[in-house]
């Protein structure tokens, strides 16, 4: 008989259920002996397996051994403890049913009235460096799942504890009813009870998924069935609005080694950091990943307003705030190596030291992002005279590069887009130099630069650059003539540029459709150009290029950024 076919039973009417027989499992034993004691302070008989036994034991409370219930030994070094009938039958009978009743007085299974369960710490395995799958694999819980689904499935008579923040709340019910706990009280505990096995499953999936099967970029990336598992970091005061609720989720599948703002410690800064600057702070922390020199980029509403690298962090950052001084107030900053005092004493002073001689009107970093700071860099922000207290540190710890195989995922009304993350970064064994010049060394990393920052500003996207230093983007236009006339315009009103463009760089995300954009490049100053080609007027593009007898690089490649 299927399930379709098994006719309904009435749901049970119990509210308040006493405790009186418990078993307890747990890796996580962090207030067991506490919440065991209060069990047994209500009467309830204690029922446990391996170190949890034992932990009980010590703190003075009998305990009676799962074997002794089950009539069987562990075995096959603990994989097997609760998987048995008199376990399962204990938690899923139905005491108000005549028939289970009497099954269970035939087979000598006595119910379970509370089950306290945490899993195998897999998510904390997979994200520990060098952990090997068959490791991975042994952290794998199966009895505690099964355990948990049990007891969750029949929580009109069973009470199922899946979490040591749960024990405070729990006991204290029981000590005001005498130990008893509600019907909304199991119930909760059942839903919690689900999310965790779901999540659990979510993680071992995306293990599976991720590590042990690799796929190759294409179709095989995005499965035909997803799961995602996620836990809630923090409740931000809003989203982007502050009529919409929003909350930070941090991924529970080891992608915390790569380092990146949901894994990111929240150092110094009175004010909590806001759906908005988690944003922005996730476009500077990609963007400066890209680099290996010295790097520093301050991004405002995504897009990056400055952006260099240098032989050294303050000397990256002068040139990274020059290249837009004003609107580098109130702005994100990001660096790729760790930040001590004298970097701190740089970002604090930056309109002290250059922002008023560029003419800016002030500033103020939201967040600085890195991947540690030195104790002294830390006590120099918070005690700033201005601003302070108010500057708010994330450190992400190592940025490492991606795997290729890491997933993103934007909402749609009534689903999900998901795509392989873009981690390409410079891929020169496309490119290919198109024009009749070549580059010179100078240009070339001007190029490289320029390239790895269009791939990170809003389509249609227009760099300029010189020095490895951003001079000006056009970003999110509907037009790539609107991007380029913006990014011309910011370029000579930067700082950074002294209203000089000669020698500059250009980069396009993607192609340009008619020369005119060569031609209107040239004038402002440009001198190289690197897109991805794929025009049907390419031919009149290059022709442009060597009219003007400018280098220029198709990367075969495109770096569209829609949002």
């Amino acid at each position: 008989m299927t399930a379709s076919h098994i006719a309904p039973l009435a749901e049970p009417d119990v509210d308040l259920l006493p405790v009186r027989r418990a078993l307890l499992s747990v890796s996580d034993k962090t207030g067991l002996a506490e919440f065991a004691a209060a069990l047994a302070r209500h009467g309830a008989t204690l029922i446990s397996t391996g170190g949890t036994a034992k932990a009980i034991a010590a703190g003075g409370l009998p305990v009676t051994p799962i074997e002794s219930v089950t009539g069987f030994p562990e075995c096959l070094d603990g994989r097997v403890k609760t998987l048995h009938p008199k376990v399962h039958g204990g938690l899923l009978g139905r005491p108000d049913l005549a028939a289970h009743r009497r099954s269970m007085d035939e087979l000598g299974i006595q119910t379970i009235d509370l089950v306290c369960v945490n899993l195998y710490p897999f998510t904390q395995t997979i994200s520990r460096p060098g952990v090997s799958p068959a490791e991975a694999i042994e952290n794998i819980d199966i009895g505690g799942p099964s355990m948990v689904r049990s007891a969750a499935k029949n929580h009109a008579f069973v009470a199922i504890v899946t979490d040591p923040s749960q024990y405070a709340e729990l006991t204290a019910e029981l000590d005001a009813t005498g130990g008893k706990l509600s019907m909304a009280t199991r119930r909760k505990l059942a839903g919690a009870a689900y999310a965790l096995t779901a999540s659990y499953d979510a993680a071992i999936a995306a293990y599976f998924r991720d590590v042990l099967l690799r796929p190759a970029p294409g179709a095989d990336a995005c499965p035909a069935r997803l799961t995602v598992e996620l836990d809630r970091v923090a409740a931000l005061r809003y989203g982007e609005n502050p009529h919409q609720a929003a909350a930070l989720y941090r991924s529970g599948t080891g992608i915390a080694a790569l380092g990146g703002v949901a894994n990111a410690k929240h150092l110094i800064g009175s004010k909590e950091i806001s759906f908005n600057n988690y944003v922005d702070a996730d476009a500077a922390c990609e963007l400066v990943r890209e680099f290996a020199d010295p790097a520093a980029v301050v991004i405002k509403h995504t897009n990056p307003a400055g952006a260099a690298v240098g032989a050294d962090l303050v000397e990256a950052y002068r040139r990274a705030y020059l290249g837009d001084a004003n609107a580098a107030m109130g702005g994100i900053i990001a660096f790729n190596r760790p930040v001590d005092a004298a970097l701190a004493d740089a970002v604090m002073n930056s309109y002290a030291r250059w922002g008023k001689a560029a003419g800016a009107g002030g500033f103020f970093a939201e967040v600085v992002i890195a991947p540690s700071f030195d104790d002294d860099a830390v006590e120099l922000i918070r005690t700033a005279k201005k601003w302070g207290a108010e500057t708010r540190l994330l450190a992400t710890g190592p940025l490492a590069p991606y795997a290729g195989r890491e997933l993103q995922f934007k909402s749609v009304t009534g689903g999900v887009l998901v795509m392989q993350r873009d981690y390409l970064g410079l891929d020169e064994a496309q490119w290919k130099v198109v024009s009749k010049a070549q580059p010179a060394p100078q240009q070339l990393d001007d190029l490289r630069f320029a390239w790895l920052l269009c791939k990170h500003v809003k389509s249609n996207a227009i760099v300029l650059a010189r020095g490895r230093t951003l001079l000006g983007a056009g970003a999110g236009q509907m037009s790539r003539v609107t991007s380029s006339r913006l990014a011309g315009e910011l370029a000579r009103a930067s700082a950074a540029s002294g209203g000089d463009l000669s020698g500059c760089v250009l980069a396009s995300d993607a192609f340009f459709p008619f020369r005119d954009g060569v031609d209107a490049a040239v004038a402002v100053g440009v001198t190289a150009m690197i897109e991805p080609g794929g025009s049907k007027k390419d031919d009149e593009v290059i022709a442009a290029a060597d009219e003007h007898g400018i280098p220029m690089i198709f990367t075969g490649t495109r770096h569209f950024r829609h949002g």
